[in-house]
């Protein structure tokens, strides 16, 4: 038996003294290799992402700039074609919304003058509003300010950008009709748009 316990004592001594062996091997072995490999491509991603990023940051205004030229002589011809072919949106009396054949009036060649102006951000056209000679100037200036607020809402809703439309009132300042009497009224309760003119 004696023997017996040398054995089983030797071979509990050896597994002790291979576990303890090991465990100091990988502990020792473990903690240098982390802290290069996390160091470096921290470090390269870093150096890398700010050079790119201005590059990319440098080539979009550039690349905008062709778009923001005014039309050539031959495409303000055109826009003024087909304002001239939009008739005036009229209004009822003492009113501001847009009765359905004011709409039908500034959907006309609106497609085309759309497209038109999405290519060139810096052209504007003017709304203007006017009322009929009925009323103070002042609540005209204002009545007139609200129909060609209403008209500019109504034409970006149809796609022409809303920030190429100015919104001007001449109340009763400037009328088309000098009678006094219902069918002149309303040939002045209208809104006109025209080009802006490029300064």
């Amino acid at each position: 038996m004696n023997h017996a316990r040398k054995h089983v004592v030797i071979a509990v001594a050896a597994v002790s003294l291979s576990i303890t062996g090991c465990a100091k091997k990988k502990v020792a072995a473990a903690p240098p290799p982390q802290p290069a490999p996390a160091v470096t491509p921290a470090a390269n991603a870093r150096t890398e992402t700010p050079r790119s990023v201005p590059a990319a940051v440098n080539r979009g205004p550039a690349a905008s700039t062709p778009a923001s030229r005014f039309p050539d002589a031959a495409t303000r011809a055109r826009i003024d074609q087909l304002l001239a072919k939009i008739e005036d949106a009229y209004f009822d009396y003492d009113k501001y919304s847009l009765r359905p054949d004011a709409m039908a009036a500034l959907q006309a060649d609106s497609s085309e003058l759309r497209d038109i102006l999405k290519d060139y951000p810096d052209y504007k056209l003017t709304i203007e509003g006017h009322a009929d000679e009925r009323g103070s100037a002042e609540y005209n200036v204002a009545l007139g300010d609200r129909r060609a607020a209403a008209a500019k809402e109504y034409l970006a809703g149809i796609g022409i950008p809303s920030a190429q439309l100015n919104v001007i009132s001449y109340g009763k300042e400037r009328p088309t009709c000098t009678d006094h009497n219902e069918p002149c009224w309303q040939k002045n309760r209208r809104i006109h748009i025209v080009a802006q003119a490029q300064k």
